[in-house]
């Protein structure tokens, strides 16, 4: 190690919001408990204003999302995870499957679709985290999963060029991390599924599923050789349950969450809708790549500039020293550094995911400001040196 290392001084500039977490993400600028006072709690959410609200959060995600007009939206129980699990559970059958993953949540439905959906002939194609498989070996007779952007890898798709416009079967995208932060080719996607706690920094617990006609057209000619339980269910009497994609509910949704998403897709309106939530993320994730860039200490996970994530920036460590300890050891001084930031109250929530390398993750999405961004780097400067002093 080194014999002596300089200590800055504690930056003087701090950041306005210290949520840097990558879900839930920041609430928006100018977010108050106060914008919620109109929320219906305690009421029936079959109550004709609260169906009117959900049948308002449909409409405004349409668009918002500038989605083509025969595309369904609905609400699903379960963040994004219940919307993958209701399409994965509803969808697949008919064709072999074939399932991309290169980070912890696309894992998660490798598993689904190999050991939980048993009957499935799948093929599989795992990356190690910083990594993206080879995505030209998606066969178009196969139906297709993947993320579109790994929020614990770092790693997002550059394009959807390897999905084809005359393919056989579905793709079905999770796109939590991603969508509202990069452009996404609707006519490739047949299911895409987010959560608000992400770009748009919305509450937690409820998921959007997003199906195209062709996934319609799936979904009332297939039944699953499997029991279906009934959170996911899409049809009734063989034919898709329009009422859940006009603003109905499997079950009871959170009307306090329902009125934080729709003040959380009015600020986006105000932020010139989605190419405005692109452009924040952009600015966000350039000032980080600048600080990243020239910093010695820190590098991105992911080697390949084209896959790297602008929501979900991944880091591992770079500084020799460092990388000569042990995984322990690295986990151990990303700790220290992260909590000196927490108890500083100037970063909260910037570890890495618990499955990837030692390192750290920075959300760069909309709701984050690109002054918080730069304050941050001077303290992570700062967080670094005090913590390799004590080494």
């Amino acid at each position: 190690m080194s014999k002596s290392v300089f200590v800055p001084s504690k930056p003087s500039s701090r950041p306005t919001c210290p949520n840097f977490s990558c879900g839930p993400a920041a609430k928006h600028p100018g977010w108050a408990i106060a914008h919620l006072k109109s929320a219906l709690v305690g009421r029936s959410h079959r109550a004709k204003e609260s169906k009117e609200r959900l049948k308002r959060i449909v409409d405004e995600t349409k668009a918002l999302l500038e989605l083509p007009p025969n595309y369904h939206v609905g609400i699903i129980a379960a963040s994004d995870t219940g919307a993958v699990e209701a399409a994965l559970w509803s969808l697949l059958g008919p064709r072999p499957v074939d399932v991309f993953a290169w980070e912890s949540f696309g894992k998660d439905w490798v598993t689904d679709c190999v050991k939980q959906l048993k009957l499935l002939e799948v093929r599989s194609f795992v990356a190690d985290f910083g990594k993206l498989p080879d995505l030209s070996q998606a066969n178009p007779n196969h139906d297709i999963v993947f993320t579109w952007n790994g929020t614990s890898s770092g790693v997002i798709v550059p394009n959807a060029d390897w999905i084809k416009d005359d393919r056989k079967g579905l793709t079905i995208c999770d796109a939590t991390s991603a969508i509202f932060a990069v452009p996404l080719p609707w006519p490739k996607l047949d299911v895409i599924t987010y959560s608000w706690q992400k770009v748009l920094g919305g509450e937690a617990a409820h998921g959007i599923l997003i199906l195209s006609p062709r996934a319609v057209e799936r979904l009332e000619n297939h039944k699953p050789a499997w029991p279906v339980p009934k959170i996911f269910r899409l049809t009734k009497e063989g034919k898709l349950n329009k009422a859940l994609f006009e603003g109905e509910f499997i079950n009871t949704p959170s009307m306090l969450c329902i009125e934080d998403a729709l003040d959380a897709m009015a600020w986006a309106r105000s932020a010139g809708g989605w190419k405005g939530l692109m452009a924040r993320t952009q600015a966000n994730y350039k000032t980080l790549c600048a600080w990243i860039e020239k910093t010695d200490w820190i590098d991105f996970l992911p080697d390949d500039p084209n896959v790297r994530s602008p929501t979900s920036v991944c880091m591992k460590l770079a500084d020799p020293d460092l990388i000569k300890l042990n995984v322990d050891e690295q986990n151990s001084f990303c700790k220290k550094l992260i909590g000196l930031l927490d108890k500083e109250g100037v970063a909260y929530d910037i570890n890495a995911y618990r499955d990837a390398p030692p390192g750290l993750r920075i959300w760069c999405g909309a709701t984050i400001e690109v002054h918080d961004i730069k304050a941050l780097t001077q303290w992570l400067d700062w967080a670094y040196a005090s913590c390799k002093a004590e080494l």
